[in-house]
């Protein structure tokens, strides 16, 4: 079981302050700042030492002061946070150095192109770590460790990149690499990276042994547990009206949650994203988030920035005491918690990175967000998972749409399969395509669905036509390629029906695209001893249009696949969020009932609001210890449940953003 740590109601302080501002800190004010940090309810905070524009807010024999500070903020902030029991790890900026970046542009991170970024432009460079800045950097880490009483390292701006200075270059040029080759560039990033990571761990322990350290890329790359283990714990950037939205963080921390690390979910107080002062979300939001990031057995870790003046705003302040008093209130039912999880899903992006170790960039690939919505909207229990992972554990293996099997890969699923497990895949994942894969000359299903490839259907786009739930035998569109497929013993499902033609210059119908022809052509979705098969890339298709068949569909050969072994069933509806966890010290159950209705305002910003209670909601969670009682938490209130063939019903309950349903065995 992972350790326990981190504090569950943190501040990440922001203080990125130009030098051309006088008076910094001029109103900073230690009564002030506890009050603050009580009405928040918060018991850590990270503090800056230096921010990206360069400058220290402490005195430095290593770097220089901010110019318009005249004491030493990051002593009286962290003595005023211990003083009234709040943990305080240092801040950091080490990929951006604006101050640095001007004075020594030899130390430039640059792009393939070999050009600097435009220093016209306001925005903050990216600086190299295979340049002597390198060096710089460890020298202020070293000096804020051995100076002042940090409990803990935030290092900000970090992650293999490919770089193209002058350093890098010649760097791959005395190892006889040619530069112009981008995985040489991609190599050299990897290589210099884990040197960073090295050198830091040194430093600090060179003064202070094991202190904490996150080194944070804006994303955990899931494949890459190399990256993630380079930490003490992890913190998951996620700021949903920020970039992130709302699909980032439950994807992230599905994912996280078997590395044996502790993390903590950050969103951020702001209206949109960091930077942003005077924008402020609505409490209900920082609720939500807040439990969302617990129900996932996350801490939490909400952004704020500090004025230049030093002051706090109380109205912030105010703001996250919202969540604060309600995550508070909760925690006992919070620490040392597991995940319990009846379905793994193997994302392209922790695919992708397990094949090819140096890569640049790290999105989630379109299917694994189809994937997860369609999860999380059917209220099952899943894990996002890499080919480090013990697939045993599960009931059933999602393949989404195009993930490529190897020999190992193969050889794990096929033992996956051998214990029980079952598969479900789409697209042309489980296909052999090609007689020199490795695999021997048959070309098809690399596992047994009960039917056979026959190719990839000529048609874009098709119809999927289900033989289950669909009484008036419609035919349902479907925008993304299909495999043709014949059954060959397995049971049918559903059938890939085509159109009359494609839409072409001489052969069009209609306004948007050519109606079902009425005859299907072959399987669309099989059932065989080792799973079930989809023709099309579905999870690519909700991900980009959000088709209710397309969820059905999906939703269905679940439910078959796992029968009555699925952990939690309620009616909590599509925007709901269920989780389950298992407190095994405390011998006990949390289902974790979550209900927000997120908003489109302005330019696509997903806005959280009004929350109103949904009442009459019913949950069947399938356990296999007999359950003593069941209580609400935390109002410690007793309720009553039936228990029939280790299924527990609780029927009645009402959801007001969260709410946690304990059972007792």
């Amino acid at each position: 079981m992972k350790k326990d740590n981190m504090n569950f109601r943190q501040i990440h302080l922001d203080f990125h302050t130009s030098e051309k501002i006088s008076g910094i800190g001029a109103d900073f004010n230690k009564k002030q700042y506890q009050e603050a940090l009580l009405a928040g309810h918060i018991n850590s905070v990270t503090t800056f030492s230096k921010c990206h524009h360069g400058y220290a807010y402490h005195p430095t024999k290593v770097n220089d002061m901010h110019p318009g500070l005249n004491f030493d903020l990051l002593k009286a902030q962290i003595e005023a946070a211990h003083e009234i029991g709040v943990k305080t790890p240092g801040y950091i900026s080490v990929g951006y150095d604006e101050k640095s970046a001007r004075r020594h542009p030899e130390w430039l991170h640059q792009d393939r192109e070999h050009h600097f970024d435009n220093f016209s432009v306001p925005h903050y460079h990216l600086m190299c770590l295979n340049t002597p800045y390198l060096d710089y950097v460890l020298n202020q880490i070293a000096e804020v460790v051995e100076n002042y009483d940090v409990d803990g390292l935030f290092l900000d701006i970090v992650g293999v990149r490919a770089c193209y200075c002058n350093t890098c270059v010649k760097t791959m040029l005395d190892a006889g690499l040619d530069p112009d080759d981008p995985e040489n560039a991609l190599a050299l990033g990897e290589k210099v990276y884990a040197n960073y990571v090295k050198r830091v761990r040194e430093t600090v322990d060179a003064i202070k042994p094991g202190l904490p350290i996150f080194h944070n890329g804006g994303h955990i790359r899931k494949g890459r547990r190399d990256l993630a283990y380079a930490n003490t714990h992890l913190e998951l950037e996620s700021l949903p009206t920020g970039g992130w939205g709302y699909d980032h963080f439950p994807m992230s921390a599905r994912y996280v949650q078997n590395l044996n690390l502790e993390y903590l979910g950050m969103t951020g107080k702001f209206h949109t994203s960091w930077g942003e002062f005077g924008g402020f979300k609505h409490p209900n939001a920082l609720r939500y988030e807040t439990a969302l990031s617990v129900a996932h057995g996350a801490k939490c870790s909400i952004g704020d920035q500090l004025a230049p003046n030093g002051r706090m705003d109380m109205t912030t302040y105010e703001l996250i005491g919202q969540a604060y008093a309600e995550i508070e209130e909760k925690e006992p039912w919070l620490h040392q918690v597991t995940p319990v999880c009846d379905i793994a899903l193997l994302t392209q992006e922790a695919v992708a990175n397990s094949h090819s170790v140096a890569q640049d960039g790290s999105g989630q690939g379109i299917s694994d967000v189809g994937a997860s919505r369609m999860l999380l909207e059917g209220h099952y229990q899943f894990s996002i998972v890499d080919m480090e992972t013990d697939f045993n554990q599960y009931k059933v293996m999602i393949l989404p749409d195009n993930i490529p099997v190897d020999e190992t890969l193969a050889s794990k699923l096929r033992a996956f399969v051998n214990n029980g497990g079952k598969l479900l895949a789409s697209g042309t994942s489980g296909i052999c395509a090609a007689s020199d894969s490795g695999f021997g000359t048959a070309k098809g299903f690399l596992f047994d669905f009960g039917a056979a490839w026959k190719g990839t259907g000529e048609f874009i786009p098709s119809y999927v036509r289900p033989l289950q739930d669909n009484p008036y035998e419609s035919d349902y569109i479907m925008y993304t390629p299909y495999q043709r497929v014949k059954a060959d013993g397995g049971r049918l499902l559903a059938h890939a029906v085509p159109p009359y033609f494609n839409r072409t210059a001489e052969h069009f119908c209609s306004h948007l695209h050519t109606p079902s022809a009425g005859m299907p052509d072959s399987a669309g979705m099989i059932e065989g001893p080792d799973g079930i098969y989809i023709a099309w890339e579905i999870f690519r298709d909700y991900a980009e249009r959000g088709e209710l068949i397309a969820k059905r569909v999906v939703h269905q050969a679940l439910d078959i696949l796992l029968g009555k072994r699925k952990s939690i069933q309620t009616n909590l509806g599509s925007m709901g969020v269920t989780t389950f966890m298992k407190q095994t010290e405390e011998n006990r159950y949390i289902a974790h009932l979550l209900y927000a209705v997120p908003t489109k305002r302005g330019n696509g910003i997903e806005v959280i609001e009004d929350i109103y209670p949904v009442s009459g909601i019913e949950i069947t969670v399938n356990v296999p210890e007999p359950i003593k009682k069941v209580t609400l938490e935390p109002q410690g209130k007793e309720i009553p449940f039936t228990y029939e063939d280790n299924c527990v019903t609780i029927k009645d309950i009402t959801v007001d953003c969260h709410q946690m349903i304990v059972l007792h065995y």
